[in-house]
């Protein structure tokens, strides 16, 4: 008699090879619905999305005209994909774009390097035979050869990337500075996403970074038809492709209108704030004031294979430097009221304002 064999329906979608594809390949991770997230190079981040940018989404952040804060999210999304090998295309105002790689954050240490460190050190002070000595760097490079490297990883923004991680990348910068016409950056997107497809079952994944997209510095800035119909074609590239394009573009320089239409045709929609120092009554409001240096508030969040909403546990959250070296982001809390010590959060038992009870008076 034949095994009994699960049923399995026609309808059914079978994401084991998949799977097995983004578990071989480095910076990828596999998410519900099949969709495919590449980290954003900032992991608390990554958590909010829920996992990440999904691969084939259009992420449209909004520039604070006071700070530049969403330099830093550029910064690590850049590094994060030279890390992992992703083809990367930069396109920026500037006359020379490609100095802008020398600000990118280098990765921290992880711990699985931390405790190789501290057991070699342990190694090195073992008296053992003089010709046994020579195995434990052999096994050393060997394990560090064979790590992979980490999905999310955390950047020291005091330090620059370093020159190794350059070496053999597909890295394409293109300046934007005096640009009439998006027709020629438009060809080379395509073209640069054509090298990536997917070969032999693996998921090959790169990087589109277009900073200040609607700088007056660039000519195109009064045409935004153009600049609209040039995120629309981007957009149904990068959908059919391996990739993910982050685009900042500054609301402030533009009409609202024109800002709502690039808000709609965004995958996944986030604004940046700053903090200034001044604001005393937001430093009574809010704990951790002072560490802040700016507002991360996300507006949308890519959906892809799937009808059913993120559910956000939080909106705005806090940007803060840890250490004065690594970008972190936290849930706004608010201070304690009347400065007293215990819980954060004012009491809510009472409709009035007064925390007297009493009999109800109808």
């Amino acid at each position: 008699m034949a095994a009994n064999k699960p049923r399995s329906s026609s309808f059914s979608r079978n994401f084991s090879a998949a799977s097995n594809a983004v578990s071989n390949t480095p910076g990828l991770k596999h998410g519900p619905n099949g969709t495919m997230f590449l980290s954003s190079g900032i992991p608390d981040l990554d958590k909010m999305l829920g996992g990440g940018l999904a691969l084939g989404s259009l992420v449209m952040v909004m520039e604070d005209p006071e700070a530049p804060h969403h330099m830093l999210l550029l910064r690590n999304f850049m590094a994060q994909g030279l890390v992992h090998h992703q083809p990367l295309i930069y396109a920026s105002p500037a006359k020379d774009p490609r100095g802008f790689l020398g600000t990118l954050p280098n990765p921290m240490a992880s711990k699985d390097d931390k405790a190789r460190s501290h057991d070699t050190e342990q190694e090195k002070g073992l008296r053992i035979a003089w010709q046994y000595k020579k195995y434990f760097g052999e096994q050393n490079s060997d394990s560090h050869r064979d790590s992979k490297s980490e999905y999310s990883s955390e950047f020291d923004l005091r330090k620059p990337l370093e020159r190794h991680f350059f070496n053999g990348q597909n890295i394409d910068c293109i300046s934007l500075k005096d640009s009439a016409d998006l027709a020629a950056f438009h060809d080379r997107c395509s073209s640069f996403l054509s090298q990536t497809p997917r070969n032999n079952g693996n998921v090959t994944s790169a990087r589109i970074a277009v900073q200040s997209l609607c700088s007056p510095q660039c000519e195109f800035s009064n045409k935004e038809w153009e600049m609209l119909s040039f995120v629309r074609s981007l957009k149904s590239v990068i959908r059919l492709s391996n990739a993910v394009a982050v685009i900042t573009f500054p609301p402030s320089l533009v009409s609202p209108a024109f800002s709502k239409r690039l808000q709609h045709l965004a995958d996944t929609l986030v604004s940046v704030k700053a903090i200034p120092d001044e604001d005393k009554e937001l430093a009574k409001l809010l704990t951790g004031y002072q560490d802040m240096v700016g507002l991360l508030s996300v507006h949308k969040v890519a959906r892809i294979n799937t009808q059913v909403p993120a559910i956000l546990e939080a909106t705005t959250f806090s940007m803060k430097l840890q250490k004065r070296r690594s970008l972190i982001l936290e849930c706004l809390n608010q201070a304690p009221v009347d400065g007293s010590s215990g819980t954060s959060y004012a009491s809510s038992g009472s409709c009035s304002g007064s925390s007297k009870t009493g009999t109800l008076d109808f």
